[in-house]
């Protein structure tokens, strides 16, 4: 069953959208949540052989884990790509180049950066061993929310190519997170791309705009049942029976609170994504 792409709105950014629903205008939201009339041949239609821009029009992202060359830095270090917009890679002291370690490409939410999203796993990542990679987008927010997808995946891609070439990453476990606009990108592009990522930690998501699925990456959905940035009921609680119904299988949290990450939910996501068997289901709500 193909995913819709619950992002008709395009031109809507989140701040808008949260202008739109402070005045009381909840409808439009709601309408940003709701399947698109797109045909359903464009999100079934996969395409592999796509180069450089044209695979970034299209979401896809071409880098993938290889043998490194040479010994690499450890610690966190710029990505080096670019002199305003870059971002960061952390290594953790423990890595080491004959083990290929867990990888996490770390998302920020709209007006953020690479360090607010690397704050997020940091310590988590020197106990689990993991490999965090976190680029800044190239404007405010992720190009799709503006309307199309092009210069970030470009340049994400660029990050994934450096990464993979100096350090040896675990192709069974490459996961896309994110917050809040960060989450719906993750989303978007972990399902675009579920022949690279087998997992996407989606935290507090609005909305999600695949352009094709590949793949079929574990999903990891959380939100909190008193957000008033992105509300649950026109998001997550729209977004999580759409994807269960495209077969994909779904950790889903609902918690106590605003638009936040409540500490016990960020730990949940890490043991799921490092600790748990592929096989185990479930699709619980906590209060």
């Amino acid at each position: 069953m193909a995913i819709p792409n619950t992002n008709t709105h395009p031109q809507l950014t989140r701040r808008r959208l949260l202008g739109i629903w402070m005045a009381g205008i909840t409808a439009v939201i709601s309408e940003s949540c709701r399947p698109s009339e797109r045909p359903r041949s464009l999100f079934m239609i996969p395409d592999r052989q796509q180069p450089g821009i044209q695979a970034a029009a299209k979401g896809r992202l071409l880098g993938r884990p290889t043998r490194p060359a040479g010994a690499a830095p450890l610690g966190l270090q710029p990505l080096g790509l670019d002199s305003k917009r870059d971002g960061f890679l952390y290594v953790p002291a423990g890595y080491q180049a004959h083990q290929p370690a867990p990888l996490v490409l770390m998302l920020h939410g709209a007006g953020g950066n690479a360090r607010h999203s690397l704050a997020l796993f940091q310590d988590l990542a020197n106990a689990a061993g993991l490999l965090l990679l976190a680029p800044d987008s190239r404007r405010q927010t992720w190009d799709v929310i503006y309307g199309e997808y092009g210069s970030d995946i470009a340049f994400i891609d660029q990050a994934l190519a450096q990464t993979f070439s100096r350090y040896a990453v675990d192709h069974d476990r490459i996961a896309i997170a994110g917050f809040s606009d960060g989450a719906s990108y993750a989303l978007s592009v972990g399902i675009t791309n579920g022949d690279l990522f087998t997992d996407v930690i989606a935290l507090s998501p609005g909305f999600m705009a695949p352009k094709i699925q590949m793949g079929k990456p574990r999903l990891f959905i959380s939100h909190g049942t008193r957000d008033e940035v992105l509300p649950i009921n026109a998001c997550s609680r729209k977004i999580v029976p759409q994807v269960q119904r495209a077969g994909y299988e779904v950790l889903y949290r609902e918690f106590d609170g605003g638009h936040t990450i409540p500490p016990e939910v960020l730990g949940e996501a890490m043991n799921w994504f490092t600790v748990k068997p592929k096989n185990q289901v479930s699709t619980e709500s906590q209060h």
